[in-house]
């Protein structure tokens, strides 16, 4: 007698696409175009709305109370920011600035806290963006710690480039100031200009007209004992 073969079908839950849901018609949203420089929020405004980024860069610096200002975040396409809202923040705890032109969805507070609710889908994919930031800012903390300025100055052109990441423009960045790169990575301008010459010269990295082509040959320096 033949044996009946059973086939089974392993279910894949399908990827779940934030802009494809945002840009739903049921969604209470705007959306704001920023040219280079601009300011999305600034430090003390309220705080009553999350953004998406769609297009661009954005930088999430603090001002302290003595005028010295900390670059916090570097954010891109697919990225929350002004997530505080959520947390009970009255005000933003920190200015956000297009660094490129950019594009970002804004959702009011409460419209954010019921997508949240009652979209499961959504509601994974913020909390993977969460994790990936609380993840993020406890290497940026064992990168300042024990690592050169030269390995921190490599990490960080790699993760604004948007190394590893899938669906990510990758490569070229918008035009960055070695000052700004500085500030970032904890060290003097001059420092960082050596290392972008040294960069350069092996080939790591490369000027393409207005922007900074990141070769993914620069992750051996990070890799590099």
């Amino acid at each position: 007698m033949a044996r009946a073969t059973i086939h089974t079908t392993k279910h894949i839950k399908p990827t779940f696409e934030a802009q494809a849901f945002l840009d739903s018609p049921d969604i209470t949203k705007k959306i704001v175009a920023f040219p280079r420089s601009a300011i999305i929020f600034a430090q003390g405004d309220p705080c009553d709305s999350v953004m998406y980024i769609q297009q661009g860069t954005v930088r999430l610096s603090v001002l302290s109370h003595a005028g010295k200002e900390a670059i916090v975040a570097m954010l891109g396409p697919g990225d929350f920011l002004g997530e505080g809202a959520l947390a009970g923040q009255r005000v933003r705890m920190g200015t956000a600035t297009a660094v490129a032109p950019s594009t970002v969805l804004i959702v009011p507070k409460q419209q954010m806290i019921r997508l949240l609710h009652e979209e499961a889908g959504f509601s994974d994919r913020f909390i993977e963006f969460m994790l990936s930031r609380n993840l993020r800012i406890e290497e940026d903390l064992v990168d300042q710690l024990f690592n050169s300025s030269e390995k921190r100055l490599a990490r960080t052109l790699l993760l604004l480039a948007r190394y590893g990441k899938k669906d990510k423009p990758q490569g070229v960045l918008p035009k960055l100031s070695q000052e700004m790169l500085a500030e970032m990575i904890g060290t003097t301008r001059s420092r960082v200009n050596f290392f972008m010459n040294k960069f350069r010269k092996l080939g790591f990295i490369d000027y393409n007209g207005g922007g900074l082509k990141i070769n993914t040959s620069l992750l051996s320096v990070v890799l590099h004992d």
